[in-house]
């Protein structure tokens, strides 16, 4: 029986934070170490690195939502500085390294054990077809140590959920600078104001958000209509849908255990990033 779709957004945001320490501090000096020249060197070597040595015209499709260019300004030359194989090292010892230094006592708890056991039984059973990213980190090794086998769990999730939010944006017909132009919006932002999109050359991302204006979707403004507010509510609840099959291993009692275990380990995540 599919579990409710609030449940499904529920885990949603309790994995984003504790996959999402492989974007910080401790991982990035890891891979600094290693020769990159920046941050974003680490970012693409890491996410990269279960796709191999694949073009950057292969991770660009497969990231789906960065510039065109973007990607190619890291891979290949990440490659000349260190292997696939090492980037999935390096990323998995600082992951884990942040993990535990921001989740302090809760690393050791008596019920975590159990908490990893549901995830990772979730985040080895979802179907891979269509999701590239999630098929090539289903490939690798589940880490021993439980705090890596946490973080593991939770990114395999994480990009599991990811891959079909991409589907859900192409179904849509929304690109991948698109797709931050309606995050910024939902933030609040204006389009020229969000991180992702900020060093755009301005011409490029005046053409996207015309694109977006002239389906209805921006208002003159620069900001949401009604419809583009809507398109944004459909691809979320879409993403929950295509998201669910992770979880229909897990007894509908097993989801609220998982829930109830990694509410204070997120939270716990949450506030060291604060």
């Amino acid at each position: 029986m599919p579990h409710p779709q609030a449940k499904i957004h529920r885990m949603s945001e309790l994995i984003e934070p504790i996959g999402a320490v492989t974007f910080s501090a401790v991982p990035n000096e890891g891979f600094l170490a290693l020769g990159m020249r920046n941050y974003w060197d680490g970012y693409f070597a890491g996410r990269a690195a279960p796709l191999g040595s694949a073009p950057a015209e292969v991770v660009h499709a497969v990231f789906y939502n960065f510039a065109e260019g973007e990607v190619a300004r890291h891979i290949p030359w990440v490659w000349g500085k260190t292997t696939p194989q090492e980037a999935i090292a390096v990323r998995e010892r600082g992951s884990a390294a942040a993990l535990r230094q921001w989740i302090g006592p809760l690393a050791d708890s008596p019920g975590l054990p159990r908490v990893i056991d549901l995830a990772t039984r979730a985040a080895v059973s979802a179907p891979a077809e269509g999701r590239a990213l999630y098929a090539g980190l289903r490939a690798l090794a589940v880490p021993e140590e439980p705090v890596a086998r946490l973080w593991h769990a939770a990114m395999l999730l994480r990009e599991h959920r990811g891959d079909g939010h991409n589907a859900a944006l192409l179904a849509h017909g929304i690109g991948g600078t698109g797709a931050h132009v309606l995050m910024a919006l939902s933030l609040g932002m204006r389009a020229e104001k969000f991180g992702r999109l900020h060093h755009l050359p301005e011409a490029q991302l005046a053409a996207v958000v015309d694109g977006l204006r002239g389906r209805g979707l921006v208002d003159a403004d620069g900001g949401f209509t009604d419809a583009g507010r809507a398109t944004r509510e459909r691809i979320e609840a879409l993403t929950d849908e295509l998201a669910a099959p992770a979880y229909d291993v897990l007894s509908a009692d097993e989801l609220d255990e998982l829930i109830t275990g990694l509410e204070p380990i997120a939270a716990a995540v949450e506030a060291a990033n604060d």
